[in-house]
C-alpha cells in the first residue's frame, strides 16, 4: 500500500487526538479558510488492488458530498486518498464496493530505527480512541523497509498504545488478535512510517452474504471491479441483462444484483468504527445513514440469470443471493456454459456476458463431460494440461451460435490469467483490462458478439499490441 494523499493534499485543520505535552511538536499553522472548518478532518486511504484506482476515485466521488470530502479524491497506485470527515468514513464503509478497506491516518513521519516508531505513536491521545476496557491488534507491511524485524516494529506500536492508555488513564487495554475493537496499520516504506486506524475491521469484500462457496471463490470487490470496467451499472441503458454461465457461489450475480436493486454493500455488516470513541456521538447519524440506504433500494431494472455445470453451486449461490435479499430477482438454473442457450430477452434489451471460468492456478476446466455432479473446479490442474485448450475454444463457438443472433446484442466479459486466450477462443476482443485475482495477474477481456465474430487463429492475434486500461497492472495493494 502506497502513502496516502498527505503530501499532496493540504492539512485541513490541526490533526485531532494529538497528546499535547512539552515534548510534541505541534502541526505547522494553516491556513484561515481551513480553519472555519468545524468538523474535525482526517486524511483517509482507501487500498484497491492494483488497476482498479481510477474507478474507486470515481466511486469515492459519487459517494461522499462536498461537505465530507474536503480535498480529493485522488487516485494512487494502490488506492485513493482525501481529506474527509468522520461522516466520510462511515458514509464510504457503506458504500464502497471496490475498496478494500478505509484507513483513517493517525500518523506519519520519518524513522530510522524502531524506537522512532515507538515515539510516533506515543504521539497519540489513545484514551480519544477507545476505553482501557477495550482491545487492539497493529499489523504491519511494508516496502524495502531497512528495519530487520517487522514484528518487532509491530511490538513497539503496541507498547506506545499501551504506555499512552496507562499514563492517562492508570490502566492499559489488551491484545485481541482476532477481534480487536482499535485494529491498526503500520506501514513503512524506506524512510516513511505511517500509521492507521483501520475503520472497517473485517475487509471490505465481506458482505456479509457469502457463507457458502466454493473452492477458489472470488471476492466481491473484484466481481464489483470486473462490473465497473464493463460500465454494467444494471439499467437498460448501461449494460442491460447480465448473465453468469459460470457463476459458482454466485459472488458476480448477486454483486450485479445488488448493484442494479440499489442495495448498499456494507448494510448487513458490522464495523470497527461503531466501537471507537470518535464515532460514539455519530451512531445515530449512522443509523439515519442506514435508514437512508434502505429507503433507496428498489426492484432491479433488468433481469439477472446464473448457471453452472455443478448443481451444488447453484443451490450455494441461490442461498448466498437469498441472504443477500435478492434470490427473488435472479433466475437459477443448471447446466453446461458450453450448451445452455441463451436466456431470452426482450429485443430492445443487450446482454452482458460476466464470468470467472475456472483457470489455472485456481483449477482445472472440466466441464460437463468431466465432473458432472461435481463443479468442473473441484481438481487440481496437472502439469501436462494448459487449462483452457478444450473449454475455451468450445465455448467460443458456442457464443457463436447462441449469443451472435440477440437483435440488441449481447457483449461478453471473461476474466483470466492467460494472455493469449483470444487466439485460443478464435475471437478478436475489443479491450484488454488488467486486474489481479488475489495473487494471479489476470486479464479482463471483452468480447462483442455479433455475427462473424468467430475467426481464424491465424488472423490478427489477440495477444499482441495490450492496450493499457486504466493503469497497468501491479499487485494487489493488499491482500485479504
Amino acid at each position: 500500500m502506497q502513502r496516502t494523499a498527505s503530501p499532496h493534499l493540504k492539512h485541513g485543520g490541526t490533526i485531532p487526538l494529538i497528546r499535547t505535552t512539552p515534548d510534541v511538536v505541534q502541526p505547522a499553522p494553516i491556513s484561515p479558510q481551513t480553519v472555519a472548518m468545524s468538523a474535525p478532518s482526517f486524511h483517509l486511504f482507501l487500498p484497491c488492488p492494483a488497476g482498479v484506482e481510477a474507478w474507486l476515485e470515481e466511486e469515492v466521488r459519487d459517494i461522499l458530498s462536498a461537505q465530507e470530502c474536503l480535498e480529493g479524491p485522488r487516485a494512487f497506485r494502490g488506492g485513493v486518498g482525501l481529506l474527509g470527515t468522520l461522516e466520510a468514513v462511515m458514509r464510504l464503509n457503506l458504500h464502497s464496493r471496490l475498496a478494500q478497506r478505509v484507513l483513517v491516518e493517525v500518523a506519519y513521519g520519518e524513522y530510522y530505527h524502531e524506537d522512532d516508531i515507538y515515539a510516533l505513536a506515543n504521539r497519540i491521545d489513545w484514551s480519544a480512541w477507545i476505553t482501557p476496557n477495550q482491545t487492539l491488534r497493529v499489523d504491519t507491511t511494508a516496502q524495502h523497509s531497512p528495519l530487520h524485524s517487522l514484528n518487532f516494529a509491530t511490538l513497539r506500536v503496541k507498547d506506545a498504545v499501551c504506555d499512552v492508555m496507562r499514563e492517562i488513564t492508570g490502566e492499559r487495554p489488551s491484545v485481541d488478535t482476532r477481534w480487536p475493537d482499535l485494529p491498526l496499520q503500520l506501514h513503512l516504506t524506506e524512510q516513511h512510517a505511517t500509521l492507521y486506524v483501520d475503520s472497517s475491521g473485517e475487509p471490505l469484500f465481506k458482505r456479509g452474504w457469502r457463507e457458502d462457496k466454493g473452492d477458489a471463490p472470488l471476492k466481491e470487490t473484484l466481481a464489483a471491479a470486473m462490473l465497473a470496467a464493463a460500465g454494467w451499472k444494471g439499467t437498460p441503458e448501461q449494460g442491460g441483462a447480465l448473465h453468469d454461465p459460470c457463476c459458482g457461489s454466485g459472488t458476480i450475480v448477486v454483486e450485479a444484483a445488488t448493484i442494479a436493486c440499489g442495495i448498499a454493500p456494507g448494510i448487513q455488516r458490522r464495523f470497527a468504527f461503531e466501537k471507537l470513541r470518535p464515532f460514539q456521538s455519530l451512531l445515530p447519524a449512522w443509523r439515519s445513514m442506514k435508514d437512508e440506504a434502505r429507503a433507496n433500494e428498489h426492484p432491479p431494472a433488468v433481469p439477472l440469470f446464473a448457471s453452472d455445470v455443478a448443481f451444488r453451486m447453484v443451490d450455494f449461490a441461490r442461498r448466498n443471493a437469498q441472504r443477500a435479499g435478492v434470490e427473488s430477482y435472479i433466475q437459477f438454473n443448471g447446466g453446461d456454459a458450453l450448451e445452455r442457450p441463451a436466456p431470452k430477452l426482450p429485443a430492445d434489451v443487450p446482454g452482458t456476458l460476466m464470468l470467472n471460468p475456472p483457470y489455472g492456478e485456481r483449477i482445472e476446466v472440466r466441464g460437463k463431460a468431466g465432473t458432472g455432479s461435481q463443479r468442473a473446479s473441484f481438481e487440481p490442474l496437472s502439469e501436462e494440461r494448459d487449462a483452457g485448450d478444450d473449454f475455451f475454444p468450445r465455448l467460443s463457438a458456442h457464443w457463436k451460435r447462441a449469443y451472435t443472433q440477440h437483435e440488441a446484442g449481447w457483449t461478453a466479459w471473461l476474466l483470466c490469467p492467460e494472455m493469449k486466450l483470444p487466439s485460443k477462443m478464435r475471437l478478436k476482443e475489443s479491450r484488454r483490462i488488467p486486474m489481479w485475482n488475489g495473487p494471479i495477474e489476470c486479464r479482463l477481456f471483452k468480447f462483442d458478439l455479433v455475427a462473424g465474430s468467430a475467426r481464424k487463429p491465424a488472423a490478427e492475434p489477440g495477444d499482441r499490441g495490450e492496450p493499457v486500461e486504466r493503469g497497468e497492472a501491479g499487485k494487489a495493494g493488499e491482500a485479504d
